[in-house]
């Protein structure tokens, strides 16, 4: 496995294939609301590669100078449950702690709320709705 964080072209490409085909095509989000205004190209995107082929990604967003905000995290359906989604979002959390932020908070589908917590992270919202999916926020304290 390699993890590549940067804007290059080409990684912005496999993380854009990975969330069409696990926003858009699993979860019916349109191409409009999944694909928005932050993804320019000054945004850094964190994919894991296997076998040279893009299987999990995460876009790199903070919201202020001390606030991380892991965004658009996402799975190849065939890498599910092996730990990836976790290995992104502890990278992004030590890329997050070298721009100071001491502080990560997450917009999370509402099925999702046990895999961040055991990360850490606590639900600090009701829940809303997001691009059609029932989402809570969830922060933690980056150390």
């Amino acid at each position: 496995m390699q993890i590549v964080f940067n804007n290059a072209p080409w990684n912005k490409a496999a993380a854009f294939y990975l969330r069409t085909l696990v926003f858009v095509q699993e979860q019916g989000i349109s191409l409009k609301a999944e694909f928005d205004e932050l993804d320019i190209d000054s945004t850094f995107y964190l994919v894991i590669y296997h076998d040279k082929n893009p299987v999990a990604t995460v876009r790199y967003q903070q919201d202020d100078e001390t606030t991380l905000r892991p965004d658009r995290l996402c799975v190849h359906k065939t890498m599910r449950k092996q730990g990836l989604g976790r290995r992104l979002i502890l990278e992004l959390e030590q890329i997050g702690k070298k721009q100071h932020c001491t502080l990560s908070r997450v917009h999370g589908e509402k099925q999702a709320i046990g895999f961040y917590q055991k990360l850490g992270y606590q639900v600090v919202s009701d829940e809303f709705i997001e691009d059609g999916i029932i989402c809570v926020l969830l922060e933690k304290e980056l150390r």
